[in-house]
């Protein structure tokens, strides 16, 4: 089956779309990959969607007119991907969506919603869509993410010692082989916040961690970040921007902006650090933007002497597509009528076949329920 997985991060930035080939034959889903292409939010979009986000008071119009442009958004990003990746052949779209806010409190998740309209995709490719992954897994009593999880269970299955999948996204989370997942606290969330602030919007964010390479580490104020709360709650565990936003944090007065962008990234790389260290990780395979940011990069990697930090590129998963790709393989879990959770890693009662069904041009023709699930994922 040819699926296109959509995706947009905590970044909101762009829509990726990851054409894949998938079939599932003895207890192995393989899957090859087909390319990836990356469609930017044009800025008013992108304007509108930042000014809509936490602690943000939003009106339902405003809502409605997200949740419209944004799918139109993916849908034009699907029809791209059809085209241009798959020939015109796709068979079914998997659509993240954009979340805009995720309800968790007091350790449990009641809620989260991921906006982008799936009819305007199925209206403009003519195939079924797959979308609304997240709140089936919250029915169950799951965080709802990190919803990738089951995924790289599958993928790192087999592979010696104890490897870990790290995405270093706006939200950085990780999973673990024996289940256990969760968000370890803000990727690139407040490095990007604190690059268009401190350029007065000038840089989305910090391009090549330039800024932080140019300046120091405040130890005293990284001891003040690293006293936040949520870091010294056991998995599992998420959380988004609504707790690292744009107003999260601000530099001291005076503090220069390099100082700042220096600061946060040693945050970032020692939370996740930390985390890896909890679950005795042997091995980290990454993906997600933060692998492009080289002083992240180097900075979390010297944080973990005598651990391999390696991108997934190296296991066959183009980095900056992985969680596309990750959805595109939910997507078709769906369509098959087999669960896209592990209870270990999200917290739920059970496994979930996730989402909801969006009709194509054709009406809804699903292939035979499988037989029974994968066990492991391969990557021809």
């Amino acid at each position: 089956m040819l699926v296109i997985g959509l995706m947009s991060g905590t970044s909101y930035d762009a829509v990726d779309a990851a054409a894949a080939e998938l079939r599932l034959a003895d207890g192995t889903l393989l899957l090859k990959p087909l390319g990836m292409v990356s469609t930017p939010y044009d800025d008013e979009l992108r304007e509108a969607l930042a000014g809509a986000l936490p602690p943000a008071a939003v009106p339902l119009a405003r809502v409605c007119l997200l949740d419209t442009r944004i799918g139109q958004a993916f849908a034009a990003a699907a029809v791209r991907a059809d085209r241009e990746l798959c020939g015109g052949r796709a068979e079914l779209v998997a659509s993240h969506g954009q979340t805009v806010f995720h309800w968790a409190d007091g350790g449990r998740v009641h809620g989260t919603l991921q906006l982008g309209q799936p009819a305007w995709i199925a209206e403009a490719t003519g195939l079924p869509v797959v979308a609304d992954l997240r709140p089936r897994d919250v029915a169950a009593g799951g965080q709802g993410a990190p919803l990738v999880s089951l995924v790289d269970l599958l993928w790192l299955r087999g592979r010696p010692g104890t490897p870990v999948a790290l995405n270093l996204g706006g939200i950085a989370n990780l999973t673990a082989p024996d289940g256990t997942a969760f968000d370890t606290g803000p990727g690139c969330a407040l490095l990007d916040a604190a690059a268009r602030r401190c350029t007065g919007g000038r840089l989305r964010y910090d391009v090549d961690g330039a800024l932080a390479a140019r300046g120091r580490p405040d130890p005293a104020l990284l001891e003040e970040l690293l006293a936040e709360p949520y870091y010294a709650l056991p998995a599992p565990k998420t959380t988004g921007k609504e707790l690292f936003h744009a107003g999260y944090w601000r530099a001291p007065e005076g503090m220069p902006a390099e100082d700042a962008l220096a600061t946060l990234t040693l945050l970032t790389a020692r939370t996740v650090a930390d985390a890896v260290r909890s679950v005795g990780a042997t091995e980290v395979v990454a993906s997600g933007g933060g692998t492009r940011n080289p002083v992240l990069w180097e900075t979390l990697r010297g944080l973990l002497p005598g651990t391999p930090v390696r991108v997934s590129d190296e296991l066959g998963l183009p980095a900056a597509a992985k969680e596309a790709y990750a959805f595109a393989v939910l997507g078709f879990l769906t369509a098959h009528g087999l669960p896209g959770t592990a209870p270990s890693a999200t917290g739920a009662r059970h496994p979930s076949v996730l989402g909801s069904l969006t009709p194509g041009r054709d009406g809804l023709r699903l292939p035979p329920p499988a037989a029974g699930p994968p066990v492991r994922l391969r990557i021809e």
